[in-house]
């Protein structure tokens, strides 16, 4: 019979050592699960649990989604777009639209959609005019994106690509000397795209335990006990907590059409710079569905460009060098009703996780330069 979350819980609390166990997740669901279930105050002192970079809308480039804007105020086409990405700010003089939920209340013809498919639709029903859809989101979005590319593109729809690969930014995490971490909780949602094994690297390149989580909190606890014992005994190997949906080598159909699509690059995260190899974009064949090869790219030369808004924190939270309640901001000047930053606009940011699941209160020394909320 499997193991119930209190039985994980317990096993959890069992473990002996005195060290501290700093374990890293990586998935906006996770940290859902482990905010609304309160799992966090029932581990024992010395095991941390962070919210890690597992929100793909906190990290878009500023200067991707503000050339969005401006091609939706100019007219130039109708944008489609994720709706998390319609709030999330950027830094744009106040004369001008800040978002692009500003640019639609302006005029702009911007439409959310809930699937690439929507976008398709969007192009279909408006033929006489052109369409972007803003591809932003890690693997398990890009599979279905390179889907309807296989399929085929209405000629009038074009891409503005913003999507990441997971890996990288965790590799990087791990072999930074200001995040010390034992244990990680892989995302369950891109291991079913890319394969268990993809994660292979973090034990063997770095010597720290690895397992493959779902998204139910005994799925969770199993990951958590599996790291932490794993660490406390000195181990590092990889676990697949996720079988039931999650192989070794993954999908390999959705591997193969992304493959088909898309050549990975060098890309931007906002407010953490450039990591090697870490991006997608069209191959050539696809590039008269190419934005950026479509319409004009501007240049401008903005304020704080590229940048997360002043006083913004949200860069660290997504890094995992410190928690959401930490930023002077959180739940002050920054809540869901007046977002600040991306990590308080997505439902996968781990601000708004946080607030969203009862934690409102900020940690001690982070209310020194808050402003009162609304």
């Amino acid at each position: 019979m499997a193991s119930s979350a209190r039985d994980w819980i317990e096993k959890i609390r069992g473990l002996e050592t005195d060290r501290p166990v700093r374990i890293l997740n990586v998935c906006g669901g996770h940290e859902r699960t482990l905010a609304a279930a309160g799992i966090r105050s029932l581990m024992p002192p010395n095991i941390r649990l962070i919210a890690g970079p597992g929100c793909p809308v906190c990290v878009c480039p500023e200067e991707d989604l503000y050339q969005l804007i401006r091609w939706a105020v100019a007219g130039e086409a109708i944008v489609v777009a994720f709706g998390d990405m319609l709030r999330v700010p950027v830094n744009a003089p106040k004369s001008e639209a800040r978002s692009l939920e500003e640019a639609k209340a302006a005029g702009a013809d911007v439409v959310a959609a809930a699937s690439p498919r929507d976008a398709v639709e969007v192009a279909r029903r408006n033929p006489d005019r052109p369409v972007i859809f803003h591809a932003v989101g890690f693997e398990t979005t890009l599979a279905p994106i390179s889907a309807a590319i296989v399929e085929g593109l209405p000629e009038n729809l074009f891409l503005l690509m913003s999507g990441r690969l997971t890996w990288p930014i965790v590799a990087q995490l791990l072999a930074s000397d200001d995040v010390n971490l034992e244990g990680l909780v892989a995302p369950g949602h891109v291991a079913t795209i890319m394969g268990a094994t993809e994660w292979a690297f973090v034990p063997q390149e770095h010597g720290v335990p690895a397992a493959v989580a779902g998204f139910t909190a005994e799925s969770l606890l199993e990951a958590i006990y599996t790291v932490a014992s794993r660490a406390i005994d000195g181990a590092a190997d990889l676990s697949n907590c996720y079988s039931l949906a999650v192989r070794d080598d993954g999908n390999a159909l959705a591997r193969q059409m992304m493959q088909e699509c898309f050549e990975v690059t060098d890309a931007n995260w906002r407010g953490i710079g450039v990591i090697p190899n870490s991006g997608f974009e069209l191959k050539e064949k696809y590039a008269a569905h190419d934005a950026r090869r479509r319409f004009p790219v501007l240049e401008t030369d903005r304020k704080r460009a590229g940048q997360m808004p002043a006083g913004c924190d949200c860069a660290r939270v997504v890094m995992g060098r410190i928690a959401p309640n930490e930023c002077v901001l959180y739940g002050a000047a920054c809540t869901p009703r007046s977002p600040v930053g991306p990590c308080m606009v997505s439902d996968e940011g781990a601000c708004r996780i946080w607030w969203s699941s009862g934690i409102r209160e900020r940690a001690p020394g982070a209310d020194a330069e808050a402003s009162p909320g609304p």
